[in-house]
């Protein structure tokens, strides 16, 4: 493996690992539909739409 090869590599499992460290953190919060803007008031059923009630 060259160089650009590796720094390719180590920049998709970075961004992959903040990805995964950014729903888990969402989860602890109490966040069902993570990126809804509704989501803590959400009822967990996203599907393009929040069923807010």
């Amino acid at each position: 493996m060259t160089i650009p090869e590796i720094i390719i590599i180590a920049i998709v499992v970075l961004v992959l690992a903040v990805a995964v460290i950014y729903i888990y953190k969402a989860k602890k919060r109490g966040e069902k539909c993570i990126g809804c803007p509704y989501s803590k008031e959400c009822q967990g059923n996203c599907n393009g739409g929040c069923n807010k009630q």
